[in-house]
């Protein structure tokens, strides 16, 4: 965890944020304030409308059951022991997708935006997938979200798809980019 200050987060992972009770006793709240407050700013990150506590907390506990099997990743970022962002992926449901995975969500508090904590976030959850034995990570970005976007790029993702005005926001329309990295042709 950091201390006094610092601006270079923790990144817990599953495990380590449900083995700190008090962690993980706010966990759920505080991932809601931060999507709540994304979205109300208009962030690309799937709900028009701030989700409910109830959602995000159903939301969360299933990914962290599914991370404790090993068919989900679930990484948080901390500053000073206060939620600053987090990130997850899972595992394909269908028997024939098994060995892929599609990064759902990466949410960085506004607050600390531009200070790489989506980076971080991102790479602990590239390499938790290729850790598990996952052949291609997906994801699925706004085409206006140009910062993550470039974030995904990076980090070795390329774009294999775009549905062009897919996203609808009221009247506005959005193009949704389709990403991957694969990891088959990796060393």
């Amino acid at each position: 965890m950091t201390s006094g200050g610092s601006t270079r987060p923790a990144v817990l992972d599953a495990r380590d944020l449900t083995s700190d009770p008090d962690l993980e006793a706010r966990f759920a709240e505080s991932a809601h304030r931060i999507l709540a407050d994304l979205v109300v700013g208009g962030a690309a990150l799937g709900w028009v409308e701030p989700p409910s506590r109830d959602e995000v907390a159903e939301l969360l506990g299933r990914v962290l059951s599914l991370a404790h099997v090993g068919d989900a990743a679930l990484r948080a970022a901390y500053l000073d022991r206060r939620l600053v962002g987090f990130g997850y992926w899972l595992r394909y449901a269908r028997p024939t997708h098994r060995p892929h995975a599609d990064l759902e969500k990466i949410a960085v508090d506004a607050e600390v935006h531009g200070r790489g904590v989506g980076r971080a976030l991102t790479t602990a959850l590239i390499a938790d997938a290729r850790e598990t034995g996952i052949e291609v990570l997906t994801l699925d970005a706004r085409g206006d979200n140009t910062g993550a976007l470039h974030l995904y790029r990076s980090l070795g993702f390329s774009e294999y798809g775009r549905l062009t005005d897919f996203v609808a926001v009221g009247e506005h329309r959005f193009d949704k980019v389709l990403y991957m990295v694969d990891f088959r042709r990796r060393s």
